[in-house]
């Protein structure tokens, strides 16, 4: 710098005349001069090249947009009842979401022409002169969005700001400016401006009306405020309506009023309208700064008695929603799929979004805005006629679940007491198994009442229906069992844990892997589960591939077998994984909604199918096979009568918790997966139980709904497609009392051969073992195996007499005929070709006796409220133990059934 200043000085010090100075003046103007051309010109082709960029940028931000016809423009501008629309899965309308806008479409004639001039100085005072965008403007708004510098001055037209309201989502993206854009200058092209204005002054928002509602369009506003049509507004009462759009929440003199009790509403004035009337003062001064009125209107308007004016406050009118379950769910999920597309273009993770509530609350009321004040398409997988059906016999069935119970409680809103009541809840699902499709649900008895979704939301134990997803089938995956493995059922304690069968009873014996699931034995199950736990197989890997999350603590109580969860799982869930089976060991994840279309007509989300191989078709093969005998012999057999339909290719799983608090039945075809739950809400803290029939009465319901169901569309249960055997399932030949190959032991210093009675057992892995006295079955101990052969060779030692443990005044052939143990296969329309379950007798006449007493148990240790399960049935020894005593439900229907005590085992799956 200071040898540059030397060469200056010195340089006019070599000035030796004024020519000379000119000469060297003229020299430096020119260097000067041309520099500054030099860049100007790079600052053009600086902004030539950003503007080409911009062009560019915008041009392929538009370019997959499709361009809408004049018509559909026409159609979403004027469309002023905006809101998103539910429909059934062939197209058929469910409800339009209840919108938070009231709102009446006037045409512009029926406005006051204040009203006219007043939006038009206010909002965009150039209105009439623009081509749908100012771009001096949206250049302003850009640098002070980039920059951060300068207030939020806005960029947007009234021409923008109908379109923004009528054609897109409210996403604040680059994307979304430019479509606008784009839009607002094609919608220009195609329209009027008193259409573009009348188009605006219909859809915009003007606050809350005096019953708390929020307003759509002028004669809303008017009549909401003033009580009166937008077309005789005065001076004052336009000026205040068309100052609200900038921010209506603000400038509303109403607040909304709701009565959670009674699910209403009213408005109520605030405490402070100042701002509202300052608001009006402005857009009266810009009137007349644009010479819209004179000096004279502009005093007289502003010293108008405008709060006098206002009318008084009222409560707001109910609707009734016909489809009240479909519309909260679908609602509910639409919502869902929308915060996390908002989420993602904010360049947010939605897992941290969760997380903060605030946060998540943001974009929760912005994606439930979107959803009632636009006109977004979404498209479920529900099937009119099969839920009209469905809940029609749920509907007709409900008196029937159980008793209605009526008490006093706590209100938590208003700390007073109140008259509530309590019925018995159901919730079902139908699923497609190969699509994952829910094609219908029943959510609750009584919508009015609760609207809780007890199919979705509600979370409960599941009982014994879990047993051959957590236990039976990884059991079988990985050759540690076969369908005729023995199991030990007799007295028997974990540590601090002592499971029992139904009404604190053992069977004291040895029962088969496939009589454990037909008749729900619990201790057996225990073992099971002990027993692949000790063999390092994780129930954990196969159950939450099938959408069911479990902690690890729940893994590690053995409980877990028995339904024992911390939280419980939906009906939906344990209808999901159950499916399963029958998709042949592949997953297929559910869902309800199969598109959302934008009011633009994009598709902003459409269902991916996701499927994962849980268990090998094999294993899904050999339960699906075992559980075929719940519906014929087993806890479920009403069924093979009370159904309606071929039930041969019908394998279930029947389920109870603890003192009857939950009962489910869980039912597939090769098309179809029925669940059904019933019990009690307990919300207010209640302690209420179903009947010890409620196996029974649910196994009804199901039968009920199934018939309904299959006579609506017999395509859906698809009942004649046989489950065919894949290859690699082995049928292995063994004695049926042992479950081991046929051979001979040594009993009292003789030795005998053992081959009686056998029976075929089903592998996929492994095979039987070799006949032996000892350890032929899993969780025997030796006064067990002793037991067992002393009267397998004609001694009457109590062995198979079923004990009771507990305090249960009910005999064990009580228990037994209340579970509806021993009801024989002739009842039902199955055939029994399947040699799988078939036993050879060799010799009749040393056939072993035996008491078949059912036991369909499940735990429960949870709150009285959920009546979830944790760690298991049975008697809990110790004090901090969080096991309890395990239940089973009735499984009779009033008819005298003879009990199967003879050679035939259970009916399998036809072939």
């Amino acid at each position: 710098m200071k040898n540059l200043w030397n060469s200056i000085v010195n340089s006019f010090k070599s000035i030796k005349s004024w020519s000379d100075f000119a000469n060297k003046a003229n020299l430096t103007i020119e260097i000067i001069r041309r520099i500054i051309l030099y860049s100007i010109a790079g600052l053009m082709i600086l902004l030539s090249l950003a503007i080409g960029l911009g062009m560019g940028y915008v041009s392929a931000l538009t370019n997959q947009v499709a361009v809408p016809t004049k018509n559909e423009m026409k159609t979403q501008l004027q469309d002023v009842n905006n809101s998103a629309t539910l429909y059934f899965a062939d197209g058929t309308k469910v409800e339009s979401l209840q919108k938070d806008l009231e709102g009446k479409k006037i045409s512009l004639s029926e406005m006051s022409p204040y009203l006219k001039k007043a939006i038009v100085s206010t909002e965009d005072s150039d209105f009439y002169r623009h081509k749908g965008v100012v771009p001096k403007s949206i250049l302003r708004a850009i640098i002070s969005d980039v920059t951060g510098i300068g207030a939020q001055t806005g960029g947007s037209t009234l021409t923008q700001q109908t379109v923004k309201m009528q054609m897109l989502s409210s996403e604040t993206t680059w994307k979304r400016k430019a479509v606008e854009i784009f839009l607002a200058m094609r919608v220009d092209k195609y329209f009027s401006k008193d259409q573009i204005l009348e188009d605006y002054l219909n859809a915009a928002t003007f606050g809350t009306n005096n019953k708390g509602q929020n307003t759509q369009g002028v004669q809303a506003a008017a009549q909401g405020l003033f009580g009166k049509s937008a077309s005789d507004l005065n001076l004052a009462e336009s000026a205040f309506i068309a100052g609200l759009p900038q921010s209506p929440s603000v400038y509303t003199p109403y607040t909304k009023v709701v009565n959670e009790n009674t699910n209403s509403q009213r408005g109520d004035f605030k405490d402070d309208i100042s701002l509202g009337m300052k608001r009006k003062d402005i857009v009266l001064y810009r009137m007349y700064r644009d010479k819209k009125i004179t000096e004279q209107q502009y005093n007289d308007a502003k010293s108008f008695d405008l709060k006098g004016d206002f009318l008084k406050p009222a409560k707001a009118s109910s609707k009734e929603i016909k489809y009240g379950y479909i519309y909260n769910l679908l609602t509910e999920q639409a919502r869902t799929i929308l915060i996390k597309r908002l989420v993602k273009n904010d360049g947010l993770k939605y897992s941290d979004v969760v997380k903060d509530n605030s946060l998540y609350e943001k974009y929760y009321t912005q994606a439930d805005t979107e959803l009632h004040n636009k006109n977004y398409k979404i498209h479920s997988t529900i099937d009119k006629s099969l839920y009209v059906a469905m809940n029609q016999q749920a509907q007709q069935f409900k008196n029937n679940l159980g008793t209605t119970h009526s008490d006093s409680a706590t209100d938590s809103a208003t700390g007073k007491s109140i008259k509530v009541s309590e019925p018995v809840q159901n919730g079902s699902v139908l699923l497609d198994n190969k699509t994952g499709q829910v094609l219908a649900f029943v959510g609750g008895v009584n919508f009015k009442k609760s609207q809780n979704n007890h199919a979705f939301d509600t979370k409960r134990s599941p009982g014994s229906s879990i047993k051959p997803l957590i236990t039976f089938a990884p059991a079988i995956e990985n050759g540690l069992i076969g369908s005729q493995s023995m199991l030990a059922d007799f007295k028997t304690k974990f540590k601090k844990y002592s499971p029992t069968d139904y009404g604190e009873t053992i069977q004291n014996r040895f029962v088969s892997a496939r009589e454990t699931l037909e008749e729900s034995y619990n201790i057996p199950s225990v073992n099971l589960y002990n027993y692949i736990r000790q063999h390092n197989v994780s129930s954990k890997s196969y159950m939450s591939k099938m959408g069911i999350n479990l902690s690890d603590n729940e893994y590690n109580q053995l409980g877990i077998t028995l339904g024992g969860t911390e939280t419980g799982v939906t009906v939906l869930q344990q209808a999901s994984a159950f499916s399963t089976f029958a998709n042949k060991g592949v997953h297929v994840d559910p869902y309800v909604i199969t598109d959302v279309i934008e009011p633009s007509g994009q598709t902003i989300y459409k269902h991916k199918g996701a499927k994962k191989r849980v268990f090998s078709k094999q294993t899904a093969y050999i339960i699906k096979n075992m559980l075929h005998g719940v519906v014929t012999k087993g806890t479920a057999s009403a069924l093979s009568y009370e159904s309606n339909f071929n039930t041969k290719n019908l394998f279930g799983k029947t389920g109870t918790s603890n003192d009857y608090r939950d009962n489910w039945f869980i039912g597939s075809t090769q098309g179809m997966t029925l669940a059904s739950w019933i019990g009690y809400d307990n919300f207010y803290g209640h302690n209420y139980n179903l009947a010890s029939n409620s196996t029974d009465i649910n196994q009804e319901l199901w039968a009920n709904m199934a018939n309904a169901l299959y006579k609506e569309n017999k395509s859906t249960f698809d009942v004649n497609n046989t489950f065919s055997k894949p290859a690699g399932v082995k049928t292995y030949k063994v004695d049926k009392e042992t479950g081991t190959y046929t051979g001979s032991i040594d009993y009292n210093g003789m030795t005998t051969k053992v081959n009686q009675h056998t029976a075929n057992s089903l592998y996929y892995k492994g095979s039987p073992s070799s006949m032996s006295y000892s350890g032929f079955a899993i969780g025997g101990k030796s006064k067990n195996y002793k037991l067992f052969w002393d009267n397998y060779f004609g001694r009457d030692n109590g062995y198979a007499v079923v004990k009771q443990l507990g305090d249960n005044s009910k005999t064990a052939s009580d228990l037994a005929n209340e579970n509806g143990s021993g009801r024989t296969s002739g009842f039902s329309n199955s055939t029994n070709g399947n040699d799988s379950s078939e036993v050879v007798t060799n010799s009749t006449s040393s056939s072993t006796s035996r008491t078949n007493s059912a036991t369909d148990s499940t735990t429960s240790n949870g709150t009285s409220e959920t009546g979830t399960g944790s760690s298991g049935s049975g008697r809990d020894t110790s004090s901090d133990s969080t096991s309890t005593g395990d239940t089973v439900t009735s499984n009779t229907t009033g008819d005298t059934l003879t009990s199967d005590t003879g050679t035939s085992e259970t009916p399998s799956l036809a072939q």
